[in-house]
């Protein structure tokens, strides 16, 4: 995602940076392959951008944020990450006490490699300065307000759904297959819409790569509900299931249900 968004800003005239310290190969070969120019640390990126985005896995976001401002960073801060409403909040505090701005983003949708298929949504009272770096390339963005945590709590809300549903799925399957209905229930779902059941199995495999992430992304979004007086555990134990898929991380090729089936139910 990180590299699509640098794309962008590249194709819209900007210069892109980023901090090579402590990265992988992979990363190292992405950044070359799409002209991001590489800074060995973060204090180098703080003394060179004027605008900095972090879009790192939830847990990181506010070692990022920390690890930024410590540098004296006096830029804009988008802050990209999948968070609730109250740490996006709590970041936004820090940055502006610490004499940097504050953007609050989410982004919805993959990487962005095809135009407007991917959004980043922007809040906050220095939103409006962000679009410009992108306006070239395949990144669409949209400034929903100035309140600063309005887009994060978008993206909890967007994701509650669409990455919720999938691991309810992956539950479903698992329990139809640990009590013996798995053959009536992909019958079943056929009869209801005819390929259904091919559809939501590589839907099962396909979330395995990404699970590790999603994880956090749940526990998120269940501090968010609860924030808004309603119930959170559906999410917390969404959690729960993703982190039973983790170990399939980066796995090539995808590995088949019946692996991802044995992973949930152990």
């Amino acid at each position: 995602m990180g590299v699509s968004l640098a794309a962008s800003a590249i194709a819209s005239g900007m210069e892109a940076y980023w901090c090579a310290d402590g990265r992988s190969g992979a990363t190292r070969k992405r950044a070359a392959e799409h002209g991001l120019t590489e800074l060995g640390t973060i204090s180098a990126m703080c003394d060179v951008c004027e605008m900095i985005v972090s879009i790192c896995p939830p847990a990181a976001a506010d070692d990022v944020a920390d690890a930024v401002l410590s540098c004296g960073y006096s830029g804009v801060y988008i802050d990209a990450n999948a968070i609730s409403p109250m740490r996006a909040r709590a970041i936004a505090g820090r940055v502006h006490a610490a004499g940097a701005h504050y953007v609050d983003g989410s982004v919805i949708g993959g990487p962005a490699w095809t135009p407007d298929e991917t959004i980043m949504y922007l809040s906050g009272p220095h939103a409006e300065r962000v679009p410009a770096c992108f306006r070239d390339g395949m990144l669409a963005t949209r400034v929903i307000g100035d309140q600063v945590d309005r887009a994060s709590a978008l993206k909890m809300c967007y994701a509650a759904f669409t990455k919720g549903s999938t691991a309810m799925l992956c539950a479903i399957i698992a329990a139809a297959h640990a009590l013996g209905v798995d053959d009536e229930l992909r019958n079943q779902w056929d009869e209801d819409a005819a390929g259904s059941t091919a559809d939501r199995y590589a839907r099962l495999c396909r979330v395995t790569r990404k699970a590790w992430r999603y994880e956090g992304e749940m526990r998120e979004i269940a501090q968010t509900l609860e924030h808004a007086g309603l119930p959170s555990g559906f999410h917390s134990a969404a959690a729960e299931l993703y982190a039973g898929m983790s170990s399939f991380k980066d796995r090539d090729p995808l590995p088949d249900p019946g692996e991802v089936i044995e992973a949930l139910l152990t």
